[in-house]
Order: C-alpha cells, then structure tokens, then sequence
C-alpha cells in the first residue's frame, strides 16, 4: 500500500521551476522602465532626479499628466490624421499587389515582386536626402499629408509580402471558379479574395500604424512646423527647456504610448491568427 501511494506522489520538476523563473525574471526586466516612467510620472521637479529614479514619489502630484496632455494633445491627433489613412491607404495597395503578383500572374511577375522587397531593405536614412529633393522639386510641400505618401510607399514592399504569402494559401480551384462563373480580375477580388483577406489586414493595419505612429525621422524632415506629430512633440517636450522636466517627458511617454498599447491589446490574438494562417500554404 505504501508502494502505490508512493508511486502517485508528485515529483518536483526542476525544468519547469527554472522555467517560470525565467519567465518570471524576463517580465520583471521587461517591466522595469514601465515602473520608472510610472512613479517618475507623477513626481514633482524636486522630486524627480536620477538618485531617487527607482523610488516612490515623496507626493503625488498630477500636474505633469495635465501639462503633457495640453502639449501632446494636438499632436496625437494629428498623429491620428496620419496613421489611419496611410495604414488603410498601403493596407489596399498591398492587398491589391499581392492579389495580382500571387494569383493574377504576368510575365515578369517574379522579378517585379523581388524589384518591391528591395524596398524593404532600404534604410531610413539612405533615401532621406534623395527624398527631400523630390518633395522640393515636386513642390509638395510639408505637413501631414506628405508624411502620409512616405508612409504608404515606404509600407508597399512588407504589406506585399504579407498579403501575397497570404493569398498563396487560397485554393486555386476558387479562382478558377470565379473565373468560369466569368469574374474579370477586379471582380475575382473585390467578391472573391477581399471578403476572406480580414486576418491579413489585421496584420497589416497593427503593423502600419505602429511604424507610422512611432516614426520620428519622416516627421522630423517632412512634417513641417505647422502640424508635428506625437513623437516630435515629445521629443519637444523633453528638450523644450534649460532644465529637464523628467515628470512631463514621463507622462508624455506613456500618453504617447497609450494608442499603440491599444491597438495591440485589441487585436493582437488576430495578429498573431494572421501571420499563422499565411505561414503555411494549404
């Protein structure tokens, strides 16, 4: 009897303790600037200095929330003027092209493919002078909506890829469906292939509003004085004064950070439903 009890005795697992340790020590590191730029946030100028960084506020005050609010309000929102149309404008371009280069095949079609990802290995930086000389030539002048055409073009090469590999995936029995039923291409698409593209624009559209949200070089040199978007505006706010306001720049960072978090915590299980169901061709 003693045996049998001993038999379905749980045994200490060392793999799974080591485990959720380190689990338990990534999420403490991950956490930890989130919990300065929270208690540094609500700290006064005084109380606000690099010796007391991992300290409780002596008080707690709420003025920085409210003076990073009346600085980065207008910013958000013009943040807002730019992420939704561009993220929608290449998430339809990229839908578009990969429709085409995927199941709609041309001669050359490959190459034209290859010649879009190139894009996508262009650094920021290595394009921004021979940018600013079209947008000067061009006479297009500086403001949200230049940023926006940046974005939507900089975005063409990865939302091709996501939507191509994606389209990949669908039976070819349904194009040719369509096409006896006598679908042109533009019709194939829009009653076909759009109405089953929503995990792949979910994809497309978190990924196009995170880089557009938080890009701060395409703001810094296209986005002009008049109309700065939120990461222009903060980094004003940390910089605008001889002595640093580390409470505002604080709240300002979280305020910055709210949209993003949101987006994420909304649809991030559709995110990652996404990038699965175009991971694997059926």
């Amino acid at each position: 009897m003693s045996q049998q009890l001993d038999k379905t005795k749980p045994t200490f697992n060392w793999v799974t303790f080591l485990r959720y340790v380190l689990l338990i020590l990534s999420l403490a590191l991950v956490l930890m600037p989130v919990y300065v730029l929270f208690v540094t946030s609500f700290k006064g100028s005084a109380d606000a200095d690099p010796s007391r960084t991992w300290m409780l506020p002596q008080v707690w005050e709420t003025k920085n929330w409210s003076k990073a609010w009346t600085t980065l309000s207008p910013a958000i929102l013009n943040s807002l003027m730019l992420v939704i149309p561009s993220s929608i404008i290449s998430a339809m371009l990229g839908s578009m092209n990969g429709f085409v280069l995927s199941k709609w095949r041309f001669p050359g079609a490959n190459v034209v493919f290859t010649l879009i990802l190139f894009g996508m290995f262009l650094p920021y930086q290595a394009v921004m002078i021979p940018l600013m000389r079209i947008v000067i030539n061009a006479d297009i002048g500086f403001g949200i909506h230049t940023l926006i055409l940046m974005h939507v073009v900089y975005g063409i090469p990865i939302t091709t890829l996501i939507f191509r590999n994606y389209y990949e995936t669908i039976p070819e029995e349904l194009i040719e469906a369509a096409r006896v039923d006598g679908a042109g291409m533009i019709r194939t698409y829009a009653s076909v292939v759009l109405p089953i593209s929503i995990p792949s624009f979910v994809v497309v559209l978190i990924w196009q509003f995170t880089s557009a949200w938080n890009d701060f070089l395409f703001a810094l040199f296209f986005g002009g004085n008049k109309s700065p978007v939120v990461t222009v505006a903060l980094n004003n706010l940390a910089h605008g004064s001889i002595m640093a306001d580390y409470g505002a720049s604080m709240s300002g960072a979280l305020l910055a950070s709210i949209p993003t978090l949101l987006v994420y915590v909304l649809l991030g299980k559709y995110f990652v439903g996404g990038l699965m169901s175009g991971s694997v061709k059926g």
